[in-house]
């Protein structure tokens, strides 16, 4: 895309779905109003940033694979979070993987360029008992692309009681190919690895992913970085408002069983995902609001 063209924010169609796509003078991002997820960045004369898989399906009412899925008001399986997270939820409700706010289409809430950054703003207003969660919330996601694309996601609890809450800006990082990096900013991190029985683990040094990839970092306060040989950059990626963290690969056995996915395409891909869980979550006062933001910026080794 030129450097000159116009900064702005476009309402489009991508199948069944409707979209927005986000032009800055530095790349463009793609984002679905289902979700309100975030199906694509890329930095002008760079590969992608935010992975879409090639065999997404973009159909009204089905996840997409690859971009920013939003999950609210709970991470992963639901009964794998904390008594006070599935307190929230009635007996016997339903209670899909990573909650329901990535199913849902979220109202636009404004969209419009300042100076050199294209923003839009998609939220939800949810009335308590909503798919039997208990609790009414007012949620908002900011996204604004210039030089980097940053996500807001704000939670206000517009109910009389306490909301307790897990979440997650599941982003899907695109790379030459996920054995050769290297993620950086973990070393001395404490991490959950659901693939040994959930245990308490710490890691020592860069992560290399060499097979199936499960972690949940804790206790994080220093940016992370995703070092990528192959294409010669770095992806800084830089939160606030949280202090946890999921680094996820399928590898190879689990790619052959995830819908909307090569067999291959674990090579291109890998999840680190901006989160408030295990040890984090959200807890908020009636009235209460919280932020969780992340920026994630692509720096080539020869600019």
């Amino acid at each position: 895309m030129s450097a000159h063209r116009s900064v702005a924010v476009v309402a489009t169609t991508v199948k069944e779905l409707p979209c927005w796509r986000l032009i800055s003078r530095h790349g463009e991002a793609l984002v679905a109003r289902q979700g309100a997820q975030v199906l694509y960045y890329a930095p002008n004369g760079q590969p992608p940033v935010v992975w879409l898989s090639d065999q997404a399906e973009f159909r009204k009412g089905s996840s997409l694979r690859g971009g920013i899925p939003v999950c609210w008001p709970w991470f992963g399986q639901f009964d794998r979070n904390p008594e006070a997270v599935r307190a929230m939820l009635a007996a016997g409700a339903d209670a899909p993987a990573h909650g329901f706010a990535r199913a849902l289409d979220w109202q636009e809430g404004g969209a419009r360029v300042d100076g050199d950054a294209a923003c839009l703003r998609l939220q939800l207003d949810l009335p308590a008992g909503h798919g039997g969660w208990s609790h009414a919330a007012a949620v908002t996601l900011d996204i604004r692309l210039d030089d980097a694309l940053t996500l807001t996601l704000s939670t206000r609890n517009a109910g009389t009681d306490t909301l307790v809450l897990s979440q997650a800006l599941h982003t899907y990082f695109a790379v030459s190919d996920a054995r050769d990096v290297a993620i950086e900013g973990l070393d001395g991190a404490a991490y959950v690895d659901t693939l040994r029985d959930w245990t308490s683990q710490v890691q020592d040094g860069p992560l290399s992913i060499q097979g199936e990839t499960d972690r949940i970092y804790t206790g994080l306060s220093a940016p992370v970085q995703i070092r990528d040989p192959g294409w010669r950059r770095t992806i800084a990626i830089e939160a606030t408002g949280s202090r946890s963290a999921v680094v996820w690969n399928p590898w190879v056995d689990k790619s052959l069983r995830l819908s909307q996915f090569r067999p291959d395409a674990w090579r291109d891909m890998l999840c680190i995902e901006t989160a408030r869980v295990w040890d984090d979550v959200l807890e908020l006062a009636p009235g209460a609001a919280a932020d969780m933001r992340v920026t994630m910026r692509a720096m080539r080794w020869d600019a």
